[in-house]
């Protein structure tokens, strides 16, 4: 377990599984369309790649010897196919994820989230939720850093973006192993939370301030934490 004893002045969530219910369709897509593309793998090795960048995570489950013509082919087909799902089932804030942002930022908690997914996707994904209206003071993709989960570029870029040089300031909540990898790597305090692709046996095993059932449940750890 990780100790972070202050409140934090900033949280960076993870969208899809943690703060966003898109009804499993992500990771079906990946598998489905990695799977069509000839890959072949266990359900161990096809965790080892949820919560990170889509095109990496594709040419991991392809295979080291896959040519970087068919991993862009199967990333577009990924993509477009991810599109149309969301349109005809869109993803829903998971329960009690916006009043918990609320209460967060009445706490003094400035919010960011990061993702696995490039831009074009997050951008359909929060403007249909509504998520564009100044409550987040960051967002990142890891399309727009150097490398995604579980190295610490999306949460440092978010970091360098508001101006915290501190890590014990920051926290970091995901559903994968990848998130909390992450945040180890980045020096902040790492929450799992049990909405999406992490099982608690694997979020137990990463450094972890806490595992949570869901990701609102985070707004009682803060509340509890004494201010810096």
């Amino acid at each position: 377990m990780q100790q972070h004893n202050t409140r934090p002045a900033l949280i960076a969530f993870d969208i899809a599984g943690t703060t966003v219910d898109e009804h499993g369709i992500v990771y079906a897509t990946l598998r489905e369309v990695t799977l069509a593309a000839g890959a072949r793998y266990d359900d161990d090795t096809f965790a080892r790649w949820t919560g990170r960048e889509k095109r990496a995570a594709i040419a991991g489950l392809l295979g080291a010897d896959t040519d970087e013509a068919t991993i862009d082919r199967v990333h577009r087909e990924f993509t477009t196919e991810l599109t149309r799902r969301y349109a005809e089932q869109p993803p829903v804030p998971c329960p009690g994820i916006e009043a918990a942002f609320d209460e967060l930022r009445d706490l003094g908690v400035r919010l960011a989230l990061t993702t696995g997914f490039d831009r074009p996707t997050t951008d359909q994904l929060l403007g249909a939720l509504g998520w564009t209206d100044g409550r987040l003071a960051a967002v990142v993709c890891a399309t727009e850093v150097a490398q995604g989960r579980p190295a610490p570029d999306l949460i440092q870029a978010v970091m360098r973006q508001l101006q915290i040089t501190d890590p014990d300031q920051v926290w970091a909540v995901g559903d994968t192993a990848a998130d909390l990898g992450a945040a180890a790597a980045a020096g902040v305090a790492g929450v799992g939370v049990l909405t999406g692709a992490g099982t608690r046996e694997i979020l137990t095993a990463q450094p972890h301030l806490a595992i949570l059932d869901t990701a609102a449940q985070i707004t009682e750890l803060v509340a509890a934490a004494p201010e810096s």
